[in-house]
């Protein structure tokens, strides 16, 4: 069964109440959005159906208040940025289903938009039992009244069966966002027929979270590219002393098979041959290029920590990318957020936004680095708005909230 989408909804929409899911879940700075890409990626769908004239509800999360009302993870600086991004009303309900939240559902007028606040600060959201989410998913329609509809554009939440992710679709009408539906249809290009040659830059700083996706895209990529705290345990199952750099030790036999699938004919695991290491984990920190057979002969000795892929490499990773017609990105390849760890992220950045072919950042820390680092969004092919999400379909799992709308 194929999934409805926003375009079948809007010309039903106007006097309805669309309840919407979005992603908002946006980095703060003392109160202050550091990155707001994720509310615009979320505003036009919400901005469509209200010109369109429905009454718009937006859920979202923001961080993990794990059930309880934390004032650091209010809605309200999104609420602030989203007012400062569209012309349209918005209002910010002081609760998620509660008596604020249902005095601003019955004044809300076509056209206009309610935010409400944290579907987190309510248990009941992340619950494991099936009863307490849909009790929560109950309130949620209850809010939107009679005739009411859904929209789930939370890409970045889908994997999760959270209540205003997947049950309240099975409570509503729903549909498919165009985020979502975008995030699919470039996804599924990565995964049934990619354009080759194909290019796989994985980064981050754990192998651990990266076991599955690489498990399914050995057999899929023709070059998987290996850079950021993970790479360390690449180059300790090769046998490189990594000095007291990020390393997953457990997962050194997972490595090794990995090594030798690709040596055995699957993709081609590239890793560095060069790398940025500093006396210690901090901005100011005295540090040098070495290579990875010499990580314990510069600043720090064998307490040298590896904060970055060295300048030869991320050459190489650059020249491979050039040379790509289909590359996927995810995890940045040091320590971005410091200036001397941050020059191999920016050139593989730099190569990714010159592909002359499809170009996916897989969101999460990637999409953060590019924009931290002064790219455009529109420089590359597509920025998923899902990180976890992203990887979790790439691996060939089942996302609950898109499964939510297709039944």
């Amino acid at each position: 069964m194929t999934a409805q989408t926003l375009r079948d909804l809007l010309p039903t929409a106007s006097g309805r109440t669309v309840v919407v899911r979005s992603d908002l879940n946006c980095p703060l700075d003392e109160g202050t959005v550091t990155d707001d890409g994720r509310i615009r990626a979320s505003l036009p769908v919400i901005t469509q159906l209200a010109e369109a004239g429905a009454k718009v509800i937006v859920m979202a999360h923001l961080g993990r208040p794990n059930g309880t009302v934390t004032p650091e993870f209010s809605l309200a600086p999104v609420a602030q940025r989203m007012r400062e991004l569209t012309d349209i009303p918005v209002t910010l309900a002081d609760d998620v289903t509660g008596p604020d939240a249902q005095q601003h559902a019955q004044q809300l007028e076509p056209g206009q938009i309610l935010l409400l606040q944290n579907v987190r600060f309510d248990a009941r959201e992340t619950s494991k039992n099936d009863a307490e989410r849909t009790e929560l998913a109950q309130e949620i329609a209850a809010l939107a009244g009679d005739h009411a509809a859904y929209v789930n554009d939370a890409f970045g939440a889908v994997h999760r069966k959270h209540a205003s992710v997947y049950d309240i679709a099975t409570i509503l009408p729903s549909y498919q966002g165009t985020l979502v539906a975008t995030e699919l249809d470039v996804l599924n290009q990565l995964i049934l027929e990619p354009k080759r040659p194909y290019t796989v830059v994985l980064g981050g700083s754990k192998v651990s979270d990266k076991l599955a996706v690489i498990d399914n895209l050995l057999d899929r990529a023709d070059t998987l590219l290996i850079g950021g705290g993970m790479a360390y345990t690449f180059l300790k199952a090769q046998g490189h002393d990594v000095a007291s750099s990020l390393l997953e030790e457990d997962q050194i036999p997972v490595v090794k098979d990995y090594l030798a699938r690709s040596a055995a004919g699957a993709a081609k695991i590239v890793v560095p041959v060069d790398t940025v290491v500093a006396e210690a984990f901090s901005a100011d920190a005295a540090h040098a290029v070495v290579a990875v057979d010499a990580m314990t002969s510069g600043p720090g000795g064998p307490d040298a920590l590896g904060l970055d892929i060295g300048p030869e490499t991320a050459k190489a990773y650059a020249e491979h990318i050039a040379a790509s017609a289909t590359v996927f990105w995810n995890g940045p390849m040091g320590v971005f957020e410091m200036e001397n760890f941050a020059a191999g992220t920016r050139t593989v950045a730099d190569a990714l936004s010159k592909v002359d072919g499809l170009s996916v950042v897989g969101g999460g820390d990637s999409a953060a680095a590019v924009r931290a680092l002064g790219f455009d969004d529109d420089q590359f092919g597509h920025i998923s708005t899902g990180g976890g999400a992203s990887l979790e379909y790439l691996e060939g799992k089942a996302l609950p909230g898109i499964d939510a709308l297709t039944k």
